[in-house]
């Protein structure tokens, strides 16, 4: 690939999106607010920059993967961010999960600056990002989405238009209310299970096999049985997604009943200081509402 992309945000999921899109053929700046994420991508074939000025002033295209609506906005408006500084014409790409509304702002700033928006939340955690097989949601104009498709396809596996802009992240709201409350009935029936002694490897298998099989089971269950919660994707990045979803249906006037509770309970686990644990960690929450508290987990 002769594309020059700039990717800012090299956390669990940007960077091993960043090295895979370098074994794609694409040449790869980084920028991270920590030094060792850029050094690691240096060390697979990318390059480093100084700044976000520096990492898209030469890019055909820009991405952002970074943790909330505020950091969005942070790396790409004001004299040193994406907007004014990245050449005219260039796609930009967020991958980051933010509010719909901040989404459609933002793309509405990035055309004024002669960008080429997109919104393009991802799912499938560190694993997903690692085997370069994630899902990903895409708001925005089809030529611009048929523009990016060589870079999305080197880190995606599913990857679909969904509407104009702000879509890409109203899909991405729907699936984590989709994924938070299977984790929940995930982590309930698992301690269901242990209160009445069953062996629960052979429950998963044979629960895997049936209607009650999903990808959060496939991918979640074997960590909750084995009480290792590593973060692929933290609670605490859950727990703002939640956010999104729930203020997104008060704005539109439709009501989640099992959403809000499950964002509640999201919520209290986080506030019990699980927030830096795997949102497999949701399944603690439960431990703790049916008074089996276990101990707490080393920091």
């Amino acid at each position: 690939m002769s594309q020059n992309v700039a990717f800012i945000g090299l956390g669990i999921m940007g960077l091993p999106m960043a090295k895979n899109l370098v074994n794609a053929g694409f040449t790869v700046t980084g920028f991270n607010r920590s030094p060792k994420a850029i050094d690691d991508l240096v060390a697979a074939g990318g390059k480093g920059a100084t700044s976000i000025a520096d990492a898209v002033k030469d890019a055909d295209i820009v991405i952002t993967m970074v943790p909330d609506s505020p950091d969005v906005q942070g790396v790409v408006t004001g004299e040193e961010g994406v907007f004014a500084n990245a050449k005219s014409g260039a796609l930009w790409i967020d991958n980051s999960s933010i509010r719909p509304d901040v989404a459609v702002a933002l793309a509405s700033e990035a055309r004024e600056a002669g960008l080429r928006p997109l919104d393009a939340p991802v799912s499938g955690g560190e694993a997903g990002a690692i085997e370069g097989v994630l899902s990903i949601m895409v708001g925005g104009d089809t030529a611009d989405f048929e523009a990016a498709k060589p870079v999305l396809d080197a880190v995606g596996k599913t990857i679909v238009l969904v509407g104009p802009s702000g879509s890409g992240q109203t899909v991405k709201a729907a699936n984590q209310l989709i994924v938070a409350a299977n984790i929940q009935a995930l982590s309930e029936a698992v301690v269901f299970l242990e209160a009445y002694g069953v062996d629960t490897d052979a429950a998963i298998k044979v629960l895997g096999g049936g209607l009650a099989g999903s990808k959060v089971l496939d991918q979640k269950a074997q960590k909750i049985l084995d009480r290792e919660f590593a973060p692929g994707f933290r609670l605490a990045l859950h727990n703002k997604d939640m956010g999104i979803v729930t203020s997104a249906a008060r704005e539109a006037g439709v009501v989640l009943p099992l959403g809000a509770l499950v964002a509640q309970l999201v919520t209290s686990t986080v506030a019990s200081g699980d927030g830096a644990l795997d949102h497999s960690g949701l399944f603690r929450g439960v431990q703790r509402l049916a008074g089996k508290v276990e101990a707490p987990l080393p920091a």
